[in-house]
């Protein structure tokens, strides 16, 4: 032990009164880390974590679970049950709700678990009414905000209510976004009763997308059910990306494979 720190432990023992010593290198004020840097310590720390995954969607039975509108008071049980089963999903978040996560805990473990981001606006408005700078806004505020927070870039999004049209998709392309529309939708805002969600979800075949909100309670209860009915039916489940085998290409309108 270095000389300095056996005095401030006998001082401490003795419960001397005097000011604790502390050692210059303690003192220096530490500079904000950069999530970017962050990030990439992590991946040197961690080789392949979140771990890649080999799987083939042209061979495999694939589905594509997405949730919307998050992060919300519910995703971190949702996350809880995935992460029980392995299962890999889409989150098309909100920037509003991303900025009201404290401290980005809640998106930033989406990330970390192996889940893809994607953006859903900033306030959830038809994009299709916005003048052009008021569209450009919910893109880009939403990705710069995601990518300060978790040091992802979002390549992929939705827009609210699945409402799009040229200009849209060229904003979208602009920002590095291909737009993820859906082939099944399980209506659990309209119908917030697990058994409905779960069953409609359950539908599913080779190369579905299944639109769901993990910002309804009844919805995340819905979800040990539909994956085991989906697993029953040999799914694999898997994030957009992996759904395609590749990223989606900016600009581009996917509704499943």
């Amino acid at each position: 032990m270095r000389a300095w720190a056996l005095s401030l432990a006998l001082l401490i023992m003795v419960g001397c009164g005097t000011q604790p010593v502390i050692h210059p290198q303690l003192a220096r004020p530490q500079a904000p880390i950069d999530p970017k840097t962050l990030a990439k310590r992590l991946e040197a720390m961690q080789p392949g974590w979140p771990a890649a995954r080999r799987i083939d969607c042209g061979h495999q039975k694939c589905v594509a679970l997405t949730f919307d509108d998050g992060p919300g008071p519910y995703t971190g049980k949702l996350l809880d049950l995935l992460r029980a089963r392995n299962v890999r999903a889409t989150f098309f978040v909100l920037g509003e709700m991303v900025a009201a996560d404290r401290g980005g805990h809640l998106v930033r473990r989406i990330v970390t678990e192996g889940h893809e981001l994607g953006n859903h606006s900033w306030s959830h408005p038809p994009l299709t009414g916005l003048p052009d700078q008021g569209l450009r806004f919910q893109l880009r505020h939403t990705n710069e905000l995601v990518e300060r927070v978790t040091g992802v870039r979002m390549r992929v999004m939705r827009p609210p209510y699945g409402e799009t049209n040229h200009r849209v998709a060229a904003e979208a392309g602009r920002e590095g976004l291909a737009q993820i529309l859906w082939s099944i939708d399980t209506l659990d805002w309209r119908d917030p009763v697990p058994a409905i969600v779960a069953r409609r979800a359950s539908k599913a075949t080779a190369g579905a997308i299944v639109l769901m909100h993990d910002v309804h309670r009844t919805t995340v209860q819905a979800v040990p059910t539909l994956l085991d009915a989906l697993e029953k039916k040999g799914c694999t489940l898997v994030t957009i990306s992996e759904l395609y085998g590749r990223t989606p290409v900016p600009g581009r309108t996917y509704m499943g494979r």
